[in-house]
């Protein structure tokens, strides 16, 4: 090894700590093995010069410092550690055969170790009490009302035993994350780079009704605390919380020789590309609880634990094309088609590449080789091209500048990477546009699904918004076709579409699928503006006075309204009888600019939702945790010790009852 200087090893502590941040905050900006070998390096700096190494190293700390601003912090009952890392069969096996010299009837158990973020759940005669993240280790956030909408999390235990602590890993599926990105491009916002970015990024901002929608899911993988039956073998007790409990436990196997334990952990490895999560390598723990005390290791990791790595498996193929799809806002998304490659466990042969910026800086065209890798050793990407073996004649890949579906032109927006087609009636477009337009966060229409938008834009009977509207008309063709289906449902569905002519102008907005313009902003510019005729003629000035309406979405909604072919939609939709004003413009900016937290029981109000939306048609936000930003805190119980009452006090938070809420802001 170079001899590492003392300079060198602060800046490498530095670097690493930074990565660390941004993974714990869910923005990684390193690939989690570039993580690891530079971690391996500061453990080997660290123990050529061990008088470099202080409290504050990377290698003795857990995760990243709580962020006290986003939520309640607590401190744990038992340390929430990490696992210490190994990269090769040999230092696994290396480490199994040093506990069987203090232990030689020891056996392990072998379990796949979910890429998500961890959480410990405290249960108190049966109820589930807390749910915190890791944070710190030994302080973390109190997460427990996102925890509570997560359906694999058991609020209620069988024989209410006095006291059960358990940990595990929340993740998001793929199927879950694809969808949930999916809705982050159709509102112009953000996407994921992959599932635990997602399921950390959740379930760290305290809103459970978005942890609702968006769908995580929970792994139990130790009990570490409870009655002693749980606290011998760690397998029977994982086995006992499944069967007796109905709890989700993570998927082991208990080990007892050598080749058990790496056939268990090639096992893991080969079923990477089937599984519907992400792991990111496998664990082998001690199955006996007790003797893991035995192998304490230090203040950083747990106790009788280590975790394997799988090196990264990357991969050379040659680009045979690139194909250009177009998504619901327009975007060109350019994939990669290549020679098929075989990569934890499954033969790939598309990846994606993003934009042009990307097609650019890797200097990708067809023809060219490209070193591929699985990121969570599921999503086929791209690593780099390999420029030695460009063959002659082979240029960077440019996207088209008009669209591949409608012939339009497309626009690279200021600023932006995305290039996108700027055509409304583009078919690449309609069908998602309708999908967003009728569904639960815009028009609402019951019985609308996405089999039925498909199906009525495959039949002609849908070229735009508007024409949902007079599909009334066609009742009897549709009923000759069965595009829906027979009698009663086409008329329960034609009811529903009659019926959403009276919802709330917010509602129609939020199905425009304008760039940056969801259901939370629509309703704060129809509550502003009071109608789209006031809208529609607001310029760029007024929009930016809207509270958290920025100059991207202000540019989005002028563009929408500055087409012809829109504003003749809006014309069309407004003879069909859509609400375009709202009914009682006043009570609508009553609460503009005011944020609010609903905790509690409520009693003027049937839940708390209820009051939510009372607030949210008025103007005003509802928010999951209260904060400097936070104009009152609902309570019923004012003198409640709850964290949001202790922390509304600590901001100088007013805490209101109903009653008081009422009073002041009015009905």
């Amino acid at each position: 090894m170079t001899e590492m200087t003392l300079e060198a090893y602060r800046e490498l502590q530095d670097k690493i700590r930074l990565y660390n941040e941004r993974y714990e905050s869910g923005e990684p900006i390193v690939s989690d093995y570039e993580y690891d070998m530079l971690m391996q390096s500061l453990k080997a700096a660290e123990k050529e010069h061990p008088e470099y190494v202080d409290a504050s190293s990377p290698t003795q700390t857990v995760g990243a410092s709580v962020k006290r601003e986003a939520g309640v912090t607590v401190t744990h009952n038992v340390p929430m550690l990490s696992i210490q890392d190994v990269f090769t069969r040999e230092e696994v096996i290396e480490w199994v055969h040093g506990v069987r010299e203090l232990h030689p009837d020891a056996v392990f158990s072998v379990e796949e170790k979910i890429d998500g973020l961890s959480m410990t759940l405290r249960y108190e005669n049966g109820e589930l009490t807390m749910a915190e993240t890791r944070g710190d280790g030994l302080v973390g956030e109190d997460v427990t009302l996102n925890a509570l909408v997560i359906p694999d999390v058991v609020r209620k235990l069988k024989d209410e035993p006095d006291y059960l602590e358990v940990r595990g890993e929340v993740y998001m599926s793929h199927a879950d994350f694809d969808r949930t990105n999916e809705k982050q491009e159709l509102l112009g916002k953000k996407v994921f780079a992959n599932p635990r970015n997602c399921a950390a990024g959740t379930l760290r901002q305290l809103d459970p009704a978005m942890t609702r929608e968006r769908g995580l899911s929970f792994f139990i993988f130790n009990v570490q605390n409870g009655p002693q039956r749980l606290m011998a073998s760690h397998t029977a007790g994982l086995d006992e919380l499944a069967k007796k409990q109905k709890m989700k436990t993570v998927p082991h196997r208990r080990c007892v020789t050598d080749e058990e334990i790496l056939a268990e952990i090639d096992r893991i490895g080969e079923s990477r590309g089937s599984l519907d999560h992400d792991i990111d390598g496998a664990v082998v723990k001690i199955d006996q609880i007790a003797y893991r005390r035995d192998f304490p290791a230090g203040t950083k990791y747990s106790a009788g634990h280590i975790a394997y790595k799988y090196p990264p498996e990357e991969k050379e193929a040659v680009i045979t094309d690139i194909e250009i799809s177009v998504g619901m806002t327009g975007r060109l998304n350019p994939t990669a088609v290549f020679t098929p490659v075989r990569l934890c466990g499954t033969t790939v042969s598309r990846a994606t590449l993003h934009n042009q910026d990307f097609i650019s800086s890797l200097h990708i065209g067809i023809g060219d080789t490209v070193r591929v890798y699985k990121s969570g050793e599921i999503i086929p990407k791209i690593r780099c091209s390999v420029p030695e073996k460009r063959p002659e004649g082979v240029t960077d890949y440019v996207l088209p500048d008009v669209c591949p579906v409608c012939g339009a032109k497309v626009v690279r927006e200021e600023g932006m990477s995305d290039v996108k087609c700027v055509n409304p009636g583009c078919p690449a477009q309609l069908e998602r546009h309708l999908i967003n337009f009728v569904g639960r966060d815009a028009m609402d229409i019951k019985g609308f699904g996405e089999e039925i938008v498909l199906a009525l834009v495959r039949d002609g009977f849908i070229s735009n918004i508007g024409d949902i509207y007079l599909l009334k008309d066609k009742r009897e063709e549709l009923l000759e076709k069965k595009v829906i289906g027979l009698v009663k449902s086409t008329d329960k569905l034609l009811a529903a579409i009659d019926k959403s002519r009276d919802n709330d102008p917010w509602r129609l907005l939020a199905g425009l699928a304008i760039s940056g313009v969801g259901r939370a902003s629509a309703r704060t510019i129809m509550n502003y503006f009071g109608s789209f005729d006031a809208l529609m003629a607001a310029d760029r000035e007024a929009l930016l006075a809207v509270p958290d309406i920025g100059g991207v979405t202000a540019d989005a909604i002028l563009d929408f309204f500055a087409r012809e072919d829109n504003r003749r939609l809006m014309e069309d939709l407004k003879k069909a009888g859509l609400k375009m004003e709202n009914e009682n413009h006043a009570a609508g900016t009553a609460l503009l600019g005011l944020t609010f937290v609903v905790t509690g029981d409520v009693h003027h109000f049937k839940n708390r939702g209820e009051l939510q939306d009372f607030i949210e048609a008025r103007g005003g936000k509802c928010a999951g945790s209260v904060s400097k930003k936070t104009t009152a805190l609902i309570n019923n119980d004012p003198a409640s010790t709850s964290g949001k009452n202790k922390k509304a006090r600590e901001l100088g938070i007013p805490v209101l009852t109903e009653d008081d809420f009422l009073a002041q802001y009015g009905r």
